[in-house]
């Protein structure tokens, strides 16, 4: 008979550490299938999602709506066919500061176009407006005509700011911008005292006027003839916002348009919380006391303004020939400097 071999030390452990093995195993099976019992009884809580990193985060719904913004033309802000304006939309994910442009033409003539790609560049968005001119004032009975392009610039930019939210606005952060009349207009608005009416129940009648800064071009900043003829001789522009025929009328009836004046006049209403303001004129260097070629758009009343403006402590930048700035060559370069702080 064969006798049986007894079996060696090491085969004795490997076979203990099989047997180890095998039961931690069944334990750990066991365990899982005990969690999944009591998970779906209901005895655990569901896991945490996984959060998810911020690259991958979808897009706010703001977010959303400020990338899906496009240009928006001819939007009416009130019931007349001028009563129009453009929006051209800077793309950003935070609400933006926006450029108001007033066209020039007199208050009679001219158009809302305009090229809004430099501000958009610097993350500026546009909005460009038409409005009523002093003959639809005279259609309309509207006294002064001159009211009727004022209060549409004023009705425009409350309507704007109305739309703050849906169109991505940082209505705190507002300049002005024009040419001749348009920045006459631009003027007036900076200068005068706001005409929200916060009791008003037409939400956009209570939203604020005032701006952040304005920059114009080759402005008018008076509408009284007495003072506009002694700073310049040969004035003669500004009688139509009055509905009459010549300035020399407007001479003759100044103690009776005398409230008009005053009321239409942007000089009439600096002070001292009125925001900073750039001018910027071309043509000959202006001398007060003289008689310009082109007294409608002579660097003499930005020399008269910047006068008042000082006087007020109000910050100004006047540029005109033989008087440059180092830093602000365009009205443009002076709004997105201001507007980008």
């Amino acid at each position: 008979m064969t006798q049986r071999r007894s079996p060696s030390p090491s085969s004795t452990r490997r076979a203990a550490r099989s047997t180890r093995r095998v039961t931690r195993v069944r334990l750990a099976l066991s365990g899982i299938a005990a969690f999944g019992a009591a998970f779906a009884a209901g005895f655990l809580p569901a896991p945490a999602p996984l959060a998810r990193s911020p690259l991958s985060a979808a897009p706010s719904a703001a977010q959303a709506a400020a990338a899906e913004l496009e240009p928006r033309m001819n939007v009416a802000y009130g019931t007349h066919p001028r009563q129009v304006l453009d929006f051209y939309p800077a793309k950003s994910d935070k609400p933006t500061p926006f450029v108001f442009y007033i066209h020039g033409g007199g208050w009679r003539n001219g158009d809302k176009k305009t090229n809004p790609s430099a501000y958009l560049a610097k993350g500026i968005s546009v909005v460009a407006v038409n409005y009523r001119y002093t003959q639809n004032g005279v259609e309309e009975k509207v006294e002064p005509p001159v009211k009727a392009p004022l209060s549409d610039a004023a009705r425009a930019l409350q309507f704007v700011r109305s739309k703050a939210s849906e169109w991505n606005l940082d209505k705190t952060r507002v300049g002005a911008t024009g040419g001749s009349a348009g920045g006459c207009s631009s003027l007036w608005l900076a200068f005068h005292p706001d005409m929200a009416d916060p009791q008003s129940d037409d939400p956009i009648a209570r939203e604020s006027t005032r701006l952040t800064c304005a920059a114009v071009n080759g402005a008018q900043v008076s509408l009284d003839p007495k003072e506009l003829r002694e700073w310049m001789p040969n004035y003669a522009y500004g009688a139509h916002a009055f509905g009459l025929a010549n300035l020399n009328m407007v001479m003759e009836q100044r103690e009776k348009v005398l409230p008009w004046i005053k009321e239409y006049s942007p000089i009439e209403h600096v002070s001292s919380d009125d925001p900073p303001i750039a001018m910027f004129y071309g043509g000959e260097a202006p001398v007060v006391g003289s008689s310009p070629k082109d007294p409608t758009h002579s660097g003499v009343m930005g020399i008269k303004l910047a006068e008042r403006l000082k006087a007020a402590n109000v910050d100004v930048v006047l540029v005109h020939p033989g008087q440059p700035h180092p830093q602000y060559k365009t009205a443009a370069d002076y709004l997105i400097d201001r507007l980008s702080k």
